[in-house]
C-alpha cells in the first residue's frame, strides 16, 4: 500500500478532536503518507465572538462527540473556553501555529495538533492566544517554530494561506463542506473515505485503504 491522506482539519474543531485516534492509527500504518491541510473553516472572516447560544450548542455537540469516540471534554474547557465571553472562536492563531511547526519540523504537527487540542478541550486553555500557542510550542521543544509565531514573517503568512487554499480548493473538488476529511490519492486515484465508522473502531479506515 503507497497512500497519501489529505487530511483536511481544523483546529478548533470538535470532531477534528475526536478524529484524533483515527489520525495517529493511519500515521502508524505502513505505506501511508498523511498531508495535513488545515482548512482556515473558523478563522479570519468566519471568526465569531462565543455567546451563549454558541456555546450551548457546542457543548451539546462536544457530549455527542465523546459518547461516540470517547475523547474527553472536561468541565474546564466548558467553563473557561466556552464561558469566556472575552474569547473569540478563531482557529486563525492555531493554524498560524501548526504552519510554523510545518516549516520548521513538520513530522512533529500531528502531535502539535494534537498538544493544541488536548490543550482546548481539557486543560481549558485559550488556544487563540499566540503566547499560550507559543509556550505550548515550547513546552514540545519546538522552540524555532514558537519563535515563529512570536514574530510572524511575511514566509509564515504567506505559507499559511497557500496551506488553507490547497485545503479549500480539495474541499470544492470533491464537494465536501465540512471537517474532518479524509482524501486519498493513490496513483492516479483519489477518493473521499468515510471515516464515521472509524470514530468508534479507528483501525477501520486502514481495511478500507488496504481493500482499495
Amino acid at each position: 500500500m503507497n497512500t497519501t491522506l489529505h487530511y483536511l482539519f481544523d483546529p478548533l474543531c470538535g470532531w477534528c478532536y475526536g478524529a484524533a485516534p483515527i489520525v495517529s492509527g493511519l500515521l502508524e500504518a505502513p505505506g501511508v503518507k498523511v498531508d495535513m491541510l488545515p482548512t482556515g473553516m473558523f478563522s479570519g472572516g468566519a471568526a465569531r465572538p462565543m455567546d451563549d447560544a454558541f456555546a450551548g450548542y457546542a457543548w451539546s455537540n462536544d457530549q455527542r462527540i465523546e459518547r461516540l469516540t470517547g475523547q474527553h471534554f472536561s468541565e474546564q474547557y466548558r467553563n473557561r473556553v466556552l464561558g469566556n465571553r472575552q474569547q473569540r472562536f478563531d482557529s486563525g492563531p492555531a493554524t498560524l501555529a501548526l504552519t510554523a511547526v510545518a516549516l520548521t519540523d513538520p513530522a512533529r504537527e500531528p502531535e502539535a495538533l494534537q498538544a493544541i487540542q488536548r490543550a482546548r478541550f481539557v486543560d481549558g486553555r485559550d488556544v487563540t492566544s499566540a503566547e499560550t500557542l507559543a509556550d505550548l510550542l515550547k513546552s514540545l521543544d519546538l522552540g524555532e517554530a514558537a519563535a515563529r509565531l512570536a514574530h510572524p514573517d511575511a514566509d509564515l503568512l504567506g505559507a499559511t494561506r497557500a496551506r488553507m487554499g490547497r485545503a479549500q480548493a480539495l474541499m470544492q473538488e470533491f464537494g465536501v463542506g465540512g471537517v474532518p476529511t479524509l482524501i486519498a490519492e493513490s496513483g492516479a486515484k483519489r477518493w473521499v473515505l468515510d471515516h464515521s465508522a472509524a470514530y468508534s473502531n479507528p483501525r477501520a479506515l486502514i481495511g478500507e485503504l488496504e481493500a482499495a
